[in-house]
């Protein structure tokens, strides 16, 4: 069962009717305990790095999303990955996760329109388990004015080209997992890497 957090800043039902229609089985929920339970868990974000992180703390749900992260696969999808590094700069300075160390600041472009809105070719930086089997197409769908920036270059498996590298898909190679894009927006491509990572 696929866990999909819902904390009060997510795009939930969008990733829940993605889910529901690759036939994986899913439940949104905000109880740490079903969160142990679980064999996978989205973290889903729309909105401000600082408001969301107070609504994860609110839940009680930080000790156990970083518990869980050593243990099973975790995806965080746009905001959600955001929040899975160290800390961001989003209005004001705000710790993350720091699942995957980074830090999340504004795409730094003069002659592009943010918010960052659109279809972008992915491109692979280091293998990744959900990148596999995408077929002809790499197209996924963004929406955002910030962008993570790993520590590590390791833990960049795919970028876009936005007059910048801007990060669109990083993990730790283990079990966190982070997609700026939005999988379950982004047609078959994007459903082909959320059945990878209900396979890993």
């Amino acid at each position: 069962m696929i866990a999909i957090i819902d904390y009060g800043a997510g795009n939930i039902f969008s990733v829940k009717n993605a889910l529901d229609y690759l036939g994986l089985q899913n439940q949104l929920t905000d109880d740490p305990a079903l969160l142990e339970t679980a064999d996978r868990i989205i973290l889903p974000g729309v909105g401000a790095f600082p408001a969301a992180m107070k609504m994860l703390a609110q839940k009680n749900l930080i000790p156990v999303l970083k518990e869980q992260a050593q243990k099973k696969p975790l995806l965080g999808i746009c905001l959600g990955m955001q929040m899975l590094l160290t800390k961001s700069y989003e209005f004001e300075e705000c710790a993350g996760l720091d699942l995957i160390p980074g830090v999340v600041d504004k795409i730094p472009v003069q002659d592009k329109i943010i918010p960052h809105m659109g279809w972008n070719a992915l491109e692979v930086q280091n293998p990744c388990k959900l990148l596999e089997n995408l077929g002809n197409s790499s197209y996924v769908y963004f929406v955002h004015s910030y962008m993570a920036t790993c520590e590590n270059p390791v833990n960049l498996a795919a970028w876009v080209d936005y007059d910048c590298q801007v990060p669109a898909l990083i993990t730790d190679h283990k079990f966190v997992y982070g997609a700026q894009f939005h999988p379950e927006k982004s047609g078959e491509t994007g459903l082909q890497i959320l059945r990878n990572f209900a396979e890993l």
